[in-house]
């Protein structure tokens, strides 16, 4: 496994920065690409805890695969967060 591949860093880093012309084109693949990494982790993660669960998994593995689990869980709320409190933002703005 590799820890890099979900380091939120190196994804902020790689992604496009919003304020560049072309960035609003409405290409949801992005979105799509990170709900499926999402739900791929997750389930990923299960797996493993169900096979330690019956003895089937390395210890290892399984503790490198939480870890994978808690980052990406922590990203999910962390963005949640952001779009909850834009969206109070918003309401707060006189009309």
């Amino acid at each position: 496994m590799d820890i890099k591949a979900l380091s939120a860093i190196q994804k902020y880093a790689a992604s496009k920065p919003a304020t560049e012309p072309g960035a609003a084109s409405g290409d949801m693949n992005g979105v799509k690409a990170a709900f499926s990494d999402f739900a791929n982790t997750l389930a990923k993660g299960e797996q493993l805890a169900t096979d330690a669960m019956v003895g089937d998994a390395d210890p290892h593995a399984l503790v490198t695969a939480l870890a994978q689990t808690e980052l990406v869980v922590e990203t999910a709320v962390t963005v949640r967060n952001k779009v909850v409190e834009a969206y109070q933002e918003i309401l707060r703005m006189p009309v």
